[in-house]
C-alpha cells in the first residue's frame, strides 16, 4: 500500500487528468476557438468608402471546430447568418489538417483518461508492473499533453498560414469579397493550452511522488539490567 503522501499525490494527479479531459470536450464543444472583424471589401470599394464610413462595412465572425457564425456588414445593415464545418466548408478549407487536430484532441481526451485510471489505481495499491506505475503515468501525461499542444500548434499553423478565417468568411460569398482586419484566440484555445499544463504538473507530483524523504525516527531508551532485575 502506498503510504499517504504518496496517495495524496496521486489522487491530485487523478483529479488533474479528470480535469483535463474535461476542459477538451468542453473546448471541442464550444464556438469560440477564433473571433475576428471582417471588411466587406466589395461594398466598400463600389463606395469608396472613406475611414468614418467603413464602420458601415465592417461585420464579426467567430467559429470553432464544428460550427460558428458571422455578421455581414456591406451597407445595408447587418445580416447574421450561421454555418457548419462539416461536410461543405471543410472542403474549402484544408482538410487535412483540420481532421488532424480533431484526432489529436481525441487521442488527448483518451490518453487523459488512461492517465484518470492508472493514478486512480496507484493512489490504492502499488502496482507490481512497471507500466501501471508511475513510469505509466508519466507516459499517459506525455501522450496526453503533446497531442493537446499538437492540436493547439495545427489550428495556430491553420489560422496563420492557410488564411483560415478568411476562407471561412468568403464561404458561399459569390457576390461580395470579404478581408480580415483582426483575429484573436478566444477562450476555447486557452482551456487546451490548461490542459497541456495540467498534464505537465502532473509530470512534476508523480517525479515528486518518487522522491525519498528522509525518515526522522525517535531514540529509544536503552534498557538497563541490574542485579536486582535478575533476581526477581
Amino acid at each position: 500500500m502506498p503510504n499517504c503522501f504518496k496517495k495524496t499525490l496521486f489522487a491530485l494527479a487523478s483529479a488533474l487528468s479528470f480535469v483535463s479531459f474535461l476542459l477538451i470536450v468542453i473546448a471541442m464543444g464550444t464556438q469560440k476557438w477564433m473571433t475576428g472583424k471582417i471588411l466587406c471589401k466589395t461594398g466598400a470599394d463600389l463606395v469608396n468608402a472613406t475611414d468614418p464610413e467603413l464602420v458601415k462595412f465592417i461585420g464579426d465572425i467567430y467559429y470553432g471546430l464544428f460550427r460558428g457564425g458571422k455578421i455581414r456588414q456591406c451597407g445595408l445593415g447587418g445580416r447574421r447568418s450561421k454555418f457548419t464545418i462539416f461536410p461543405h466548408l471543410v472542403k474549402k478549407l484544408n482538410a487535412g489538417l483540420h481532421v488532424m487536430i480533431l484526432i489529436f484532441l481525441c487521442a488527448a481526451i483518451s490518453f487523459a483518461l488512461v492517465s484518470f485510471g492508472f493514478c486512480i489505481l496507484n493512489a490504492i495499491k502499488v502496482p507490481y508492473r512497471a507500466i501501471k506505475g508511475p513510469a505509466g503515468i508519466c507516459l499517459w501525461n506525455l501522450l496526453a499533453g503533446g497531442f493537446t499542444a499538437l492540436a493547439v500548434t495545427s489550428f495556430i499553423a491553420a489560422v496563420k498560414l492557410h488564411r483560415l478565417t478568411e476562407r471561412i468568411a468568403n464561404f458561399q460569398e459569390n457576390v461580395f469579397q470579404f478581408v480580415i482586419l483582426e483575429e484573436q484566440y478566444e477562450s476555447s484555445i486557452w482551456l487546451c493550452v490548461a490542459s497541456a499544463t495540467s498534464h505537465v504538473v502532473n509530470l512534476l507530483l508523480i517525479a515528486i511522488s518518487g522522491v525519498r524523504f528522509p525518515e526522522f525516527k525517535t531514540k529509544t531508551e536503552e534498557a538497563t539490567v541490574t542485579a536486582e532485575d535478575i533476581m526477581y
